[in-house]
């Protein structure tokens, strides 16, 4: 495991950007108004509720820098779960990991899955390298499709494996823009379509968190019997409001992540 945040977070961003051009391009067009660099508000990853990789297994690679548990989160239409993490120095990205319900599938899906996992070598969960190392596994496309009929998430994470599936813009942090509308025209001038399951801004000033992305890139996945163009990241946009406290609020909101989640639906 790393022993350096920015380290483990460069290597991700690094990983990112490799099956996610369209991040490079907003974050140059965001970049270029800029005076600082811009603030990740957080990242997140996914992986299935299996002891060997589950949540936990995940989130020891940030337990180990100074990470601590701040949330939980249940997606039933989904059949997911989430945590999300928090470091002490609040300029530090926040991590939401999130875990597929494996057991809520059908026997066929459930077997497919397990038999995913079973190829990831023990030694390699813990492995500096293993939130930015892909896929331990191989599918062939008519499994891809046999899980995305039943979880655009299964699939996904199938086709990807263990990388961060999106990086966010901190909207708080940028010199000269102030709302998430603004941003969001900015994104769409310069002709990226924008996730509007449940709308183009997914919360409100009343939960404190309002949220949008970017619909993921496409690219090549080399299946064992085809190379296929399928969704691979998406880029997120977030404005944090002040608690009643006056403390800015850090946590998520279910809603709005589970629409989030829909940046990487197959279209």
């Amino acid at each position: 495991m790393h022993n350096n945040i920015d380290t483990l977070f460069d290597k991700l961003w690094e990983n990112y950007l490799s099956v996610t051009p369209l991040a490079k391009k907003v974050h140059d067009l965001i970049s270029a108004t800029q005076t600082d660099d811009i603030c990740n508000d957080h990242i997140a990853l996914r992986t299935f509720n299996i002891e060997k990789v589950n949540l936990e297994k995940l989130a020891a690679h940030f337990k180990v820098l100074g990470y601590k548990e701040c949330g939980e989160y249940h997606f039933e239409s989904k059949n997911l779960y989430a945590k999300h993490f928090e470091h002490s120095n609040p300029m530090k990205p926040k991590v939401f990991i999130s875990e597929l319900l494996v057991e809520k599938f059908s026997p066929e899906i459930q077997q497919v899955i397990h038999g995913l996992v079973e190829q990831i070598d023990e030694t390699a969960v813990t492995a500096d390298n293993f939130l930015y190392s892909g896929t331990h596994w191989t599918v062939d496309s008519h499994t891809y499709n046999m899980l995305l009929a039943e979880s655009e998430y299964a699939a996904w994470t199938a086709a990807w494996g263990y990388r961060a599936n999106h990086f966010t813009i901190n909207i708080n942090y940028l010199t000269k823009f102030n709302d998430i509308e603004t941003v969001n025209q900015i994104i769409k001038d310069a002709g990226f379509l924008l996730n509007t399951a449940g709308g183009e801004v997914k919360g409100s000033p009343e939960v404190l968190l309002e949220q949008s992305s970017t619909l993921a890139d496409n690219f090549n996945v080399k299946f064992s019997d085809i190379e296929m163009e399928i969704p691979s990241c998406f880029y997120e946009f977030a404005y944090r409001y002040n608690k009643p406290d006056g403390e800015i609020y850090t946590g998520f909101v279910a809603a709005s992540a589970d629409k989030i989640f829909e940046s990487t639906n197959v279209r």
